[in-house]
């Protein structure tokens, strides 16, 4: 199994038949218990593959990828009965607390250019917003929750795109389209969640999340610093 970790090739196969299997689960059978049995190897693969492919040169930037799974871990297990609206608030405060450790391992104190970052920071903003309106009036006491999860989101978004002139292009743009995956899964969720139904809706979120995820991971795995290519 361990050789499989290592190996990047097979491990995106073993990742995605995982999630397939996942997936199929989620459609097909009960939340309880075949959930709580199918959908830990999703992340837990993910943490293993970063747990033994890690190339991080600073001890933080390891810190702060691991706790991002984590929480994510943690976060998939307790939205799994997303009915229940404690357990639906603590996964969304640990998965905000996740995208704020992935922020952490994004900054860098390299110096930036800011006129590029203004259209896209208006972009994602405008995407923001619009989503939060669309669902503003049935979010109830969701809205400051789901706000600050979507400014975090934003934040994330940024330091994903600020890595440009600071790693290979190859890791920035798994990174950045990982991120944006993400986005999608968010707001394919909480549309479902607070508003209405979404087609193909069980599909298109899992298989965002964890693709998106999978590329921030294999992103930073890959990654090369400018100064090092």
């Amino acid at each position: 199994m361990l050789h499989i970790i290592r190996d990047k090739n097979k491990f995106a196969i073993l990742f995605f038949i995982v999630l397939i299997i996942d997936t199929a689960v989620k459609i097909n059978l009960p939340a309880f218990p075949y959930r709580y049995l199918s959908k830990p190897w999703v992340l837990g693969l993910l943490i293993a593959y970063y747990f033994f492919n890690k190339k991080a040169a600073l001890k933080h930037n390891f810190l702060w990828t691991m706790l991002a799974l984590v929480c994510f871990f943690i976060a998939d297990f307790l939205i799994i009965d997303h009915e229940n609206i404690f357990l639906l608030i603590s996964s969304l405060f640990i998965y905000s607390v996740a995208k704020l450790f992935l922020c952490f391992r994004f900054s860098h104190k390299a110096d930036f250019k800011v006129r590029p970052l203004i259209p896209f920071s208006v972009v994602i903003f405008i995407y923001t917003v619009g989503l939060v309106s669309f669902i503003y009036e049935d979010l109830g006491d969701f809205f400051l929750p789901t706000l600050i999860s979507y400014f975090i989101s934003l934040l994330l978004c940024q330091f994903a795109y600020l890595r440009k002139e600071v790693v290979d292009r190859k890791s920035y743009l798994l990174v950045f389209f990982g991120v944006i995956c993400y986005m999608i899964s968010e707001g394919i969720m909480v549309i479902k969640t607070f508003k209405t139904d979404v087609p193909y809706k069980d599909f298109s979120i899992m298989f965002f999340y964890a693709t998106g995820v999978y590329l921030m991971v294999h992103g930073v795995v890959i990654e090369k610093r400018l100064q090092d290519v």
